[in-house]
């Protein structure tokens, strides 16, 4: 069991940034991995960048680039950069820590990137 606090979100202007914020807290085990995913109205939720404990990090096509996962083991905390904004980025973003004991979920933070 992990509680994830997300912070950050809210309206963009195309090109531009945002910087999304995950801390997890009470979990009595180390955390593997943590990750954003993005789910649009009618559409499958899709990663958008993992990191694992060892420091490896993942990304789709679509963000490659332009979105940066960093990670401070120490304070269990992840973070999305995300540069170069574009509409069809609009989605809700969602935080996610998961280990041999557990995969936990954020509330969620709505990106929308329109003029």
């Amino acid at each position: 069991q992990v509680q994830l606090v997300e912070s950050g979100g809210g309206l963009v202007q195309p090109g531009g940034s945002l910087r999304l914020s995950c801390a997890a807290s009470g979990s009595k085990f180390s955390i593997n991995d943590m990750a954003w995913y993005r789910q649009a109205p009618g559409k499958q939720r899709e990663l958008v960048a993992s990191a694992t404990s060892g420091g490896s990090t993942n990304y789709p096509d679509s963000v490659k680039g332009r979105f940066t996962i960093s990670r401070d083991i120490a304070k269990n905390t992840v973070y999305l950069q995300m540069n170069s904004l574009k509409p069809e980025d609009t989605a809700v973003y969602y935080c996610n820590a998961r280990s041999a004991f557990f995969n936990s979920w954020g509330q969620g933070t709505q990106v929308t990137v329109s003029s």
